[in-house]
C-alpha cells in the first residue's frame, strides 16, 4: 500500500480477476432430533460473479438475501455446499491458507479489538500476529492510521472510541499487512452520517492499489463507491452491471418537476400537449399548488433535453418559474423494477 504522493506498486493486467465465484451454494441443516428428518434452509442458491483487480465490487441486497453467507464462503469461514470460488487465484476449499494470506476482512460488529489497548497497541499486536517485522509494523501503523484519519487518536484506548472510529480501526487492522484483496461486510451499518462519510472516503482510497468486495444494503453507498454491482435476492443474483446500467432499466422513472409562482391562466392544456409531444416524454401531469402556483411533472427518458424544452415553453408563455427539480432513478428503483418489491 502507498501513501499520497507515492507511486503505486501494484499493477493489474486487464481482465485479471481477483475473485471468481461460480454457482456458489450454501445450505444449512437444522433439527437434530432422533428419527426426525433434518430441515434444510437455502441461504445461497446460485451465485456467480467475478471481481476485476483494482476495483470495488458491490454485493447489494436486503437483509437475509445471502450477502454475508457469500462472503463467509469466499473468506473460508464457511465451506460451500456447492459450486466453486477462487480468491487471488487460489481455491477457497483446497487452498484455504493461501486464500487467507491474500485477504483482509472486516465483518460487521464491534468484536475483534481490545478495549483496554490504544489504537496503536491494537495494531502493533495484530501486526505481530501477521508475522510482520518490528520496523514494518511501525511504518504500516502510521500509514494505515493516516488513511483512516485516526492519527491524532492513535494513543487513546479504543474503549473511548465511537462506533465510527472503531469501524475505521477495523479497516486499518484489515489492511495492516497490505493484503491485495479486501472483503468488507456492511462496514458502515449503524454509523451516523458523518462517520459513514469518513469510512467511505477511506474505502474509496484503497483502489486501484487493492481490490475490494463490499457488501451493503445502502444504495447510495454502492452507487458512490462501486464500479460494478450485483444485486442479490433470496440467494440469487437477480441483476448485475455498473450503477448506470442498472439504473437505466428504469429509465421511464426519470422526472422533471417545474413549479411556477402563478397558475398557467388557461394555458395548461396547450402546454400539456406541447410537452407530451416531445421525444422521450412518457407522460405529463399538472397540479395547482396551495400558494396559487402550478407544478408540472414530466416523465421522460432524457431529463436534460426535457428540462430545456419545458423552461423554453414556460418562458414563451410568460410564466415565472419558482422551482426546478430533476428526479433520476436510483438503485432502489432498479431493484424494485427487477424484483417487483421494495428493497427492505
Amino acid at each position: 500500500m502507498t501513501t499520497p504522493g507515492q507511486e503505486r506498486h501494484r499493477q493489474w493486467a486487464p481482465g485479471d480477476n481477483a475473485i471468481v465465484a461460480a454457482h456458489l451454494r450454501r445450505i444449512y441443516e437444522t433439527g437434530r432430533r432422533p428419527f426426525k428428518p433434518r430441515r434444510q434452509t437455502v441461504a445461497v442458491e446460485d451465485v456467480s460473479f467475478a471481481v476485476p483487480r483494482g476495483t470495488i465490487f458491490g454485493l447489494l441486497g436486503p437483509n437475509g438475501a445471502g450477502k454475508t453467507t457469500t462472503i463467509k464462503m469466499l473468506s473460508t469461514l464457511l465451506i460451500p455446499s456447492g459450486g466453486t470460488a477462487t480468491v487471488g487465484g487460489f481455491d477457497v476449499v483446497r487452498d484455504e491458507g493461501q486464500v487467507r494470506r491474500q485477504l483482509g476482512v472486516v465483518l460487521g460488529g464491534d468484536r475483534g479489538l481490545y478495549a483496554k489497548l490504544s489504537a496503536r497497541e491494537n495494531l502493533r499486536y495484530f501486526g505481530a500476529l501477521y508475522g510482520l517485522t518490528t520496523a514494518t509494523i511501525a511504518r504500516r501503523i502510521e500509514e494505515v492510521l493516516a488513511l483512516v484519519n485516526l492519527g491524532d487518536r492513535a494513543d487513546e484506548r479504543t474503549e473511548r472510541f465511537s462506533r465510527g472510529m472503531k469501524q475505521r480501526l477495523h479497516l486499518a487492522k484489515a489492511i495492516l499487512h497490505d493484503p491485495p484483496i479486501l472483503i468488507l461486510d456492511e462496514p458502515t451499518i449503524g454509523l451516523d452520517p458523518a462517520s459513514a462519510v469518513d469510512l467511505r472516503r477511506a474505502v474509496g482510497a484503497l483502489v486501484p492499489d487493492h481490490t475490494v468486495l463490499l457488501t451493503t444494503h445502502d444504495m447510495h453507498e454502492a452507487d458512490q463507491l462501486c464500479r460494478e454491482i450485483a444485486i442479490v435476492d433470496r440467494g440469487l443474483i437477480v441483476a448485475q452491471g455498473t450503477p448506470a446500467e442498472l439504473k437505466a432499466r428504469v429509465a421511464g422513472e426519470r422526472r422533471v418537476i417545474v413549479s411556477t409562482a402563478r397558475g398557467l391562466n388557461g394555458q395548461a392544456t396547450t402546454l400539456h400537449d406541447q410537452l407530451a409531444a416531445l421525444p422521450g416524454v412518457r407522460g405529463v401531469s399538472h397540479e395547482l399548488t396551495e400558494t396559487g402556483g402550478s407544478e408540472l411533472t414530466i416523465l421522460c427518458t432524457d431529463t436534460t433535453a426535457t428540462l430545456d424544452e419545458t423552461l423554453a415553453a414556460l418562458r414563451g408563455r410568460g410564466a415565472a418559474v419558482s422551482g426546478v427539480r430533476v428526479v433520476e432513478p436510483t438503485l432502489e428503483d432498479a431493484f424494485l423494477a427487477i424484483a417487483g418489491r421494495s428493497f427492505e
